[in-house]
């Protein structure tokens, strides 16, 4: 059974920076993808960053040109916890963001367009001006 907890969502200033967390189990025992997307009101949901996990190396990332520069996605595997630093961050960053798996398709810039097969409840990130 798949299971996708996302943490560290809130409030701050334009400017400001966050680090969300997530948990992931019943993974797969070989490399697969983990990412994170975003749904802001109104909006259609989109891809912010993926990578493999799983792997043994140090992973390619791919970001959405919005976020690239300001958000870091990087992956523990001590802990097995997935990580989204947000930096500079911006009123149109305001959103639920969301941990997602894919345990099937290919890791790449395709992912954040394509989307992923599993996600996680959100965390809400609201940026104020």
């Amino acid at each position: 059974q798949v299971s996708l907890e996302e943490s560290g969502g809130g409030s701050v200033q334009s400017g400001g920076s966050l680090r969300l967390s997530c948990t992931a189990s019943g993974s797969p025992a070989r490399a697969y993808c983990l990412g994170w997307f975003r749904q802001a009101p109104a909006k259609e949901r989109e891809g912010v960053a993926a990578m493999y996990v799983g792997t043994g190396y140090t992973a390619p990332t791919y970001y959405a040109d919005s976020v690239k520069g300001r958000f870091t996605i990087s992956y523990d595997n001590a802990k097995n916890t997935l990580y989204l630093q947000m930096s500079s961050l911006k009123p149109e960053d305001t959103a639920m963001y969301y941990c997602a798996a894919d345990w099937v398709n290919p890791c790449g810039t395709i992912t954040l367009k394509r989307g992923m097969d599993y996600l996680g409840k959100g965390t809400l990130v609201t940026i104020s001006s």
